[in-house]
């Protein structure tokens, strides 16, 4: 799939758009950042609750494409300015990252992940 097919998802809210075409692979939920680094593969989309600058950096280290804040946090100024700065796909949703994950589950060709 790629960043275009998320602004399908009507609980996503498009913050910032880098590259409608860029490819998204694979996705990860994750709030510690120090795992995200470690364990989130390049070329996904990373759900999670942590809506400040230094998540774009560590997207930026892993090769994430896009990012969805979860649980409704508002996203910080300067979080969105190294979004773009960063060239990172931004969005938020008052989803908790377990129906966010089902959502892109279902956009990558997972089925209908409500019946997992």
């Amino acid at each position: 799939m790629n960043v275009e097919e998320l602004t399908t998802v009507k609980e996503f809210e498009a913050l910032y758009i880098a590259d409608k075409d860029q490819i998204i692979a694979d996705g990860y939920c994750g709030d510690l950042l120090s795992d995200v680094m470690a364990n989130a593969p390049a070329s996904c989309v990373l759900m999670t609750i942590q809506a400040h600058k230094n998540t774009i950096a560590v997207a930026s280290l892993v090769g994430i494409s896009a990012l969805v804040i979860c649980n409704g946090r508002t996203v910080a100024p300067d979080m969105l300015e190294a979004a773009r700065e960063e060239e990172i796909s931004l969005f938020t949703t008052d989803l908790n990252h377990f129906e966010a994950a089902a959502k892109v589950l279902a956009l990558l060709g997972g089925g209908d992940a409500g019946t997992r």
